[in-house]
């Protein structure tokens, strides 16, 4: 497995030179897919960011802005509201990260954005990247999510907090209690849009919305957004700006097969997958809990190193696999669609539906998890009879072909 899991090699700062100095990351000559690459040729430079804010930028590596970045800052920094449709992977989180840090003023001690996201892992992948990119900014970042302890949060607001990472009904219920005082938070952004705009989150959403100022700026940004967001839309954001990178760029980068396969054969198809492909980490995906358990099991008898993460883990456990999986320690990640948005771990360079999703935008947030930042990745999925017609519509709906899998896999396609 690749040792270096860093999206860039910064250059690394000279002992003589001056703490701040500003240093450029060296260039990424790795192949990546046009969904990154095809910018106009903006600068970071060009947005007249804080000094601070620039060297946060460089030190994480990035190089230039991606085309989503290219497109959202500048409007984000004048103030409009924003709806960005672009690829997962593409770098929509410093596209809403850079311009809050951008406006955020630390000399003053109250909440001045909220960042919402549907997940616990989601909404702490967020506030490492604002932690990461913000480093030299003294921004205060909090994270609040449910199966977390609320008197620990309670405690942490009466500090100073200038940015609310959080999942809806926590912030909901420090807002209510209160505790948390959003009433000068002028941004409100709604990564994974879609999933936050759906019946299970938007009643939340809008009664949030009234602990904000009336003339807050509201960012959505997600990979998919069903014709159920419009009604939102013209009611919350009804003069916006639109980004859609999505007209070509939905799948570039995975490569799609799927293996034709009787239930009870599955475990060998996945064995011998195994035994073929040159996997840095895999994220494989069932359809239920507790496929996922018993999968788990099933992959560490055969003798791979393996962890299982779903949602009816205790929040600690969660974290824990998290974690250690982000940083190498084993190769396979058995999932439920826990883990289809927003999680990215840019060794994942193969995703394998070992149950096939029932829809085209689960599908296409599971395939999403591999292929990250413009780099390449393989998606498989195991079609049982029951599959095919489903297997058919995803392909229609996504105007995509996924192909029969080949006697051998080219590993240029995904490594």
């Amino acid at each position: 497995m690749n040792a270096d899991r860093r999206q860039y090699t910064p250059k690394v700062q000279n002992s003589e030179e001056p703490r701040d100095q500003i240093v450029r990351p060296q260039p990424d000559t790795r192949f990546k897919t046009t969904d990154v690459t095809s910018t106009k040729g903006n600068e970071w430079e060009d947005y007249f960011l804080k000094r601070e804010l620039l060297m946060g930028i460089f030190e994480k590596g990035f190089e230039r802005p991606a085309p989503v970045q290219e497109e959202s800052i500048p409007i984000a920094l004048a103030g409009q509201h924003i709806i960005a449709r672009a690829k997962n992977g593409t770098g929509k989180t410093a596209a809403f990260v850079i311009p809050i840090l951008e406006k955020c003023d630390t000399s003053q001690n109250y909440i001045q954005a909220l960042v919402l996201v549907p997940t616990r892992e989601l909404a702490l992948q967020t506030s490492n990247v604002i932690k990461e990119i913000g480093k030299h900014m003294n921004v205060q970042c909090m994270v609040t999510t449910g199966g977390t302890s609320l008197r620990d949060d309670i405690y942490r607001l009466y500090k100073t907090v200038h940015i609310l990472v959080g999942t809806p009904g926590r912030v909901l219920d420090l807002a209510s209690k209160h505790v948390a005082d959003l009433s000068k938070a002028q941004i409100c952004v709604m990564d994974e849009a879609d999933k936050l705009i759906s019946p299970d989150f938007q009643p939340i959403i809008e009664r949030l919305l009234v602990f904000l100022p009336a003339d807050r700026q509201i960012l959505l940004y997600s990979a998919t957004f069903p014709v159920t967001v419009k009604e939102f839309v013209l009611r919350y954001l009804p003069e916006h700006h639109e980004i859609n990178l999505m007209d070509e760029l939905t799948l570039v980068g995975v490569t799609q097969y799927y293996a034709h396969v009787q239930e009870k054969k599955k475990v060998h198809c996945l064995n011998t997958l195994f035994s073929r492909l040159q996997i840095n980490q895999a994220m494989i995906f069932c359809n239920s809990t507790l496929r996922v358990e018993l999968l788990a099991k099933k992959i560490t008898e055969l003798g791979y190193s393996c962890f299982f993460i779903h949602a009816k883990m205790q929040q600690q456990d969660r974290n824990r696999v998290f974690h250690d999986f982000r940083n190498g320690g084993c190769r396979c990640l058995v999932s439920s669609d826990l883990c289809t948005r927003g999680i990215d771990i840019q060794t994942v360079n193969v995703v394998i539906n070992f149950d096939f999703p029932k829809n085209a935008e689960t599908y296409l947030h599971r395939i999403g998890r591999s292929g990250r930042f413009g780099h390449l990745g393989l998606a498989i999925n195991f079609i049982t009879e029951e599959d095919k017609e489903n297997l058919f519509a995803i392909e229609q709906e996504l105007d995509t072909e996924i192909k029969p899998i080949p006697p051998i896999i080219d590993k240029s396609l995904y490594t």
